[in-house]
């Protein structure tokens, strides 16, 4: 049984894009429940300034209390220096920077070129580098921007290797909008692994099309071990208005542990943890196995059906096919 090592974006990937600001104490709860389900790794929060992301302002006070868990690794969005000395003084284990492989998406998205994010990242890895705090690097639209289409796999490899250089732990391979297909996350993944063997690879997907399991699919082909994914589906991208966000942790789980993949994590939890999540946001989640169950989640035997005290016939009305 191979084991894989999943990830939780939803408090900080989710959370940042709901308009109801999420107490926190909640998110607290949410994290230290989440800690207790088996994960490799928590996205917890994001430093980045108050005024850009208000949902997250409370950065600093979830950090200092939540519960820690020994064998789970607390991570952080980190956007700069600033952001970087803020997180350091929180004891993360890790810090994530991003910037996108598309031109158009980088300006649009971090208001700056790919060059000037580069630059700005680099100073933040000279920093943290110098203590026990790794740092991975979260390359968005490496699947496909939807300004400029499809990027090259030479263009890929070429920034993987520059954050490479600089010597991260690792790199997640972001496909930002749901761009992405499984024979090209196949491929791309296995170019990536094999030229980058020292370094950690995590694939994120987003459900925009429907493809997110489909994509799973394609890079456990290619050797992935480390998957991001969101509670509850949650998160999103403004570039893709009114589709659905991150790959649902719930399903990918399910979906995982009936292939005979070891996740490590309790899915009976993280549905506890799930079903939690339309109070606290004030809307439904696209979570499907939230909704139905798994899939031996099963229903009692109608009694009728053991004595047959019903006529045979009503059983063929309406049925399902």
């Amino acid at each position: 049984m191979k084991r894989l090592y999943m990830q939780e974006v939803a408090t900080r990937d989710g959370f940042q894009n709901e308009a109801t600001f999420i107490d926190t104490a909640d998110k607290i709860a949410m994290v230290n429940a989440l800690s207790q389900c088996g994960y490799a790794k928590i996205e917890v929060t994001s430093f980045t300034s108050p005024k850009a992301i208000p949902a997250l302002r409370d950065a600093e006070e979830v950090m200092h209390s939540i519960t820690r868990k020994p064998g789970v690794e607390y991570t952080v969005l980190v956007p700069n220096l600033r952001g970087a000395e803020r997180a350091l003084g929180c004891g993360v284990d890790e810090a994530n920077l991003v910037m996108s492989v598309s031109e158009p998406h980088n300006r649009s998205n971090l208001r700056m070129t790919r060059e000037q994010s580069f630059a700005q990242l680099k100073e933040v890895i000279s920093v943290i580098g110098q203590g026990p705090v790794a740092v991975n690097v979260s390359l968005s639209t490496v699947f496909g921007c939807p300004m400029q289409g499809d990027v090259a796999l030479n263009e890929v490899l070429g920034w993987v290797d520059r954050f490479a250089s600089l010597g991260v732990r690792g790199v997640t391979l972001c496909d930002t909008t749901g761009m992405a297909y499984p024979s090209q996350v196949q491929a791309l993944s296995l170019a990536v692994i094999q030229r980058f063997p020292e370094l950690q690879i995590t694939l994120h997907f987003h459900n925009t099309r429907g493809m997110a399991l489909a994509n799973t699919l394609g890079a456990l082909q290619a050797g992935v071990d480390r998957f991001d994914s969101s509670l509850g589906g949650l998160g999103g991208c403004p570039y893709a208005p009114g589709a659905s966000g991150n790959v649902c942790t719930e399903d990918l789980v399910h979906m995982l542990q009936l292939m005979g993949y070891d996740t490590g994590v309790n899915l009976d939890g993280i549905l506890a943890a799930s079903a939690k999540l339309p109070g606290l946001i004030g809307h439904p989640t696209p979570s499907q196995i939230l909704t139905a169950g798994k899939r031996l989640d099963l229903h009692p035997i109608p009694e009728h059906l053991h004595t047959l005290s019903k006529q045979v016939v009503s059983a063929f009305t309406g049925a399902n096919k």
